[in-house]
């Protein structure tokens, strides 16, 4: 018997029948490839899994969600220790799957393991971790606000944030460690793993908003009665303790202290739950062969978009403090409050989509070839990006047809007409901006010169190129080391362009003046300065919209013309579910353009 590759005829392929094929078998098309039975057998048990997976995780979600509104609503049989004792179940369940998982790993550590370079940046580990911090100090205060109040609370109320502190220290080490993975063994287990652990997160998140929300109505209802509109039905809807605390002074800053930091806590839930989400969108996942270029940040020449930024983030901060001092003291305090509020955020919208459109404006002018490659993490990026801005277009949607059908409107509300329509222009515009952005293939040339040395002989002199001068040529890995030879040109300056992709190597290269290519070098060099300043300006401004809606800087709560247009408590209902998705969508879209900033 001859081995196969020395003379060895190969065994024909014999492509089954139709009888063998059977109807779920493809039928082959002319010139197509027989299809593989071994793939088709590999790919349905990790769909299978999958399917699963989402839907033993959606149970889970719509469970505590009902949890959820029970509590809210006051229903009877159900109350917050039944909801803390289910959030509490879920949090030891996914704390076992981690600690199992982890020791796994450290146990074949010495493994070749396949990696993600897209998911779990630095700076998105970095800001988790901030976030986790933050959150690990709620829990204390938590801690004591039961302390105080132990004499009427349950023992679960203590139990909750003792749990949660220590879930949030062991998801954010898992996090650091293992976000990048792509799973390829033990795959339907911890397909299971990785779901619960993201709706775990996400239940936290809305148990969280829940909290934070029922705060805020609070404080609305009783602007409300400043502003002249006492048609409106005022019941608090509170949950203090039926029981006095020890100190009071201390429960009190105790409880009032939780709301401040409850914004971050809700970052933290939403970002543990994104990064685990990519992490289950690998599980099984072939890696695709184009890798990641590592990105860089770079602080220099962002100096004008850093000032207006940094600008814009002051001027915020003070017209929050403003804002929260003005707002509710009378009548006529509130109304200039709001006209401040409104004229500022519609100079900052208007601002911002200035910017989007020149950024776009450029990426349309460029020629740089756009990144196809498939990759759950940037893809859920993007969805992020439209799905939660349609929280805040659904909030504006109805701002601006609160205005146009009212009855009546006390002067200050016409300005919330402009800034309504702004905030839905400027979402899309910044959207499209910065999913073009992370489409974009890195640029192949930083912007400290690296040089690119081309030697050409001619009559024994060598001239050295600079690689500016090579414009949409091969990189320095790919050229050829010999010499080119041509003459140099009349000034003295040689530049080289390509002009023939596959020609003979003597007529593969042309002349050209070095004062053009030096132009086209700083033209280009421009554009990516001009993004760069763009990324950051927007960068700092989304952060300083973050701010106002969530510290309770909120005029869609208390202008009042809403509840007058679609009642009470239809508006409260729209703006409690859309607002948490605006503000995540802020400071998800100043997360997206930082990596923006560091990829141009």
């Amino acid at each position: 018997m001859m081995p196969e590759g020395q003379g060895a005829p190969a065994a024909p392929l014999k492509a089954p029948s139709d009888s063998e094929r059977g109807s779920s078998w493809p039928a082959a098309r002319p010139g197509s490839p027989a299809p593989q039975r071994g793939a088709v057998r590999e790919s349905f048990p990790q769909k299978l899994a999958e399917a699963l997976s989402s839907q033993y995780a959606l149970n889970v979600f719509v469970a505590g969600l009902l949890f959820l509104l029970a509590w809210a609503v006051h229903a009877s049989g159900v109350g917050k220790r039944d909801l803390l004792c289910f959030l509490t179940a879920l949090m030891l369940l996914q704390l076992l799957w981690m600690l199992w998982y982890v020791r796994r790993s450290s146990a074949h550590r010495r493994l070749i393991r396949l990696k993600d370079t897209y998911a779990g940046a630095r700076w998105l580990r970095g800001s988790i971790t901030l976030f986790a911090v933050i959150t690990i100090i709620l829990g204390c205060l938590k801690i004591g606000y039961f302390i105080g109040f132990s004499g009427c609370l349950s023992a679960t109320e203590g139990v909750f944030p003792v749990t949660h502190a220590v879930h949030t220290l062991l998801q954010v080490y898992f996090l650091w460690g293992h976000s990048k993975d792509i799973i390829q063994s033990f795959k339907t287990l911890e397909r299971f793993g990785v779901i619960h652990s993201v709706f775990t997160n996400l239940l936290l998140w809305a148990n969280s908003v829940l909290n934070e929300s029922k705060h805020q109505l609070n404080e609305h209802k009783e602007r409300l009665i400043t502003l002249g509109f006492g048609n409106i039905t005022i019941v608090l809807d509170d949950h203090t303790p039926p029981c006095n605390c020890t100190p009071p002074t201390l429960c009190l800053a105790i409880s009032h202290g939780m709301y401040y930091l409850y914004p971050f806590n809700i970052e933290y839930q939403i970002l543990a739950s994104t990064m685990l989400y990519v992490l289950w969108k690998n599980i099984g996942r072939k890696v695709d062969s184009h890798q990641h270029q590592k990105m860089q940040f770079r602080s220099h020449g962002v100096l004008l978009g850093s000032v207006l930024g940094l600008t814009v983030l002051a001027t915020t901060i003070g017209v929050v403090v403003v804002y929260l001092i003005q707002i509710g003291r009378s009548k006529t305090k509130s109304e200039v409050a709001l006209i401040m509020f409104y004229l500022y955020a519609s100079i900052l919208l208007m601002l911002m989509g200035a910017a989007g459109l020149v950024g776009i404006r450029i990426y349309r002018l460029d020629e740089q070839s756009l990144d196809e490659s498939k990759n759950p993490a940037r893809k859920l990026d993007a969805d992020l990006l439209v799905g939660t801005a349609s929280g805040s277009w659904f909030i504006s949607w109805g701002s601006i047809l609160a205005v146009l059908c009212a009855e009546s409107r006390p002067p200050y509300t016409w300005y919330n007409l402009p800034y309504s329509i702004l905030a839905v222009v400027e979402k899309y515009i910044q959207n499209l901006f910065i999913i073009e952005s992370i489409h974009r293939e890195p640029g192949k040339l930083s912007e400290d010169i690296r040089t690119l040395r081309v030697v050409t002989v001619y009559n024994g002199n060598a001239t050295s190129l600079p690689s500016s001068c090579l414009k949409n040529g091969p990189m320095a890995g790919d050229m050829a080391p010999q010499a080119l030879e041509m003459p140099p040109a009349a000034n003295g300056n040689t530049c080289l362009r390509e002009v023939g992709g596959k020609e003979k190597e003597d007529k593969s290269w042309e002349r050209a003046q070095g004062s053009a290519c030096h132009s086209c070098f700083l033209q280009d060099n421009a554009q990516r300065r001009v993004l760069r300043n763009i990324a950051a300006f927007l960068f700092l401004c989304n952060i300083s919209l973050w701010i106002p809606p969530a510290f309770g800087c909120r005029p869609e709560y208390d202008n009042g013309l809403e509840e007058i247009v679609f009642g009470f408590e239809p508006w409260i209902i729209v703006v409690n579910l859309a607002m948490p998705f605006s503000i995540f969508y802020r400071m998800h879209a100043a997360a997206s353009l930082f990596e923006v900033y560091c990829k141009i």
